[in-house]
């Protein structure tokens, strides 16, 4: 079995450390590919960084279905472009925001999202409805930390403090974290949070690694059968998909 892990921003350092968290949770049999988007934002941060970080992320589905892998995982807490991607797809493609957040809600009444900017928190208000997850997400709580700031271990401690605090104002039962980069740091905050710190990027593995292991693929039936054919132009044109997609296409 063949997981791609699509990491939809440029800094190739998050990527190696998301394929480290990936792998020590991946069954024997399954090989873990992450990969680093060679187009968009270094980090993603904004709705503009979104949308810009989406082409990249298509790309590497595109480049993965030509290359027979069975399921991909978006690598963005914001799951850019989840739903193109499943359109492009025939294996499963899970984002780490929804996984993180069904996960943590077989966990307890109710969980918080500790995050990065305070800019984020309305966009995870909208993937907490989106999900169906709006009743058990009692909080979203920004760090202040920006993405990249993530790489330096010493902030460790201060998302530890976001945690606990985060659990004592929502009365919360799980953490989320609302972010790739802090994917190396869940042992250590379940640790000092003695709480249960749910990572999307194991929670959306294994969720991918299941569906794939009961033979489950995407439907191509409705909204996520491929999309059919169409002319693209300018720096789009290399996007343009050459096979028509039809109802109840089951690639």
């Amino acid at each position: 079995m063949r997981i791609r892990l699509v990491n939809p921003n440029t800094t190739a350092s998050m990527t190696a450390a998301v394929q480290q968290c990936a792998e020590k949770v991946a069954g024997p049999q399954t090989i873990v590919e992450a990969v680093t988007a060679t187009m968009g934002p270094a980090s993603i941060e904004s709705h503009y960084d979104e949308a810009l970080a989406v082409p990249g992320l298509l790309a590497e589905i595109a480049r993965g279905e030509a290359e027979g892998v069975d399921g991909y995982v978006v690598a963005c807490f914001g799951d850019p472009g989840l739903y193109a991607a499943r359109e492009l797809a025939c294996g499963p493609v899970v984002g780490i925001a929804e996984a993180a957040m069904r996960t943590a809600s077989h966990l307890g009444r109710g969980f918080s999202v500790v995050t990065t900017l305070g800019r984020s928190v309305g966009q995870t208000w909208d993937l907490a409805d989106r999900y169906g997850m709006r009743r058990f997400c009692r909080g979203v709580h920004p760090t202040g930390i920006p993405v990249l700031g993530l790489e330096d271990p010493a902030v460790r401690s201060e998302i530890a403090a976001a945690c606990r605090a985060a659990a004592a104002a929502d009365d919360s039962d799980a953490i989320v974290l609302g972010c790739a980069g802090m994917a190396d740091f869940c042992a250590y905050l379940t640790a000092e949070c003695g709480m249960p710190v749910v990572d999307g990027v194991v929670a959306a593995t294994l969720a991918v690694q299941s569906l794939v292991t009961m033979g489950l693929r995407k439907s191509g039936r409705g909204e996520f059968a491929r999309p059919p054919a169409k002319e693209y132009t300018g720096l789009l044109s290399d996007y343009a998909l050459t096979e028509p997609g039809v109802e109840g296409d089951r690639r």
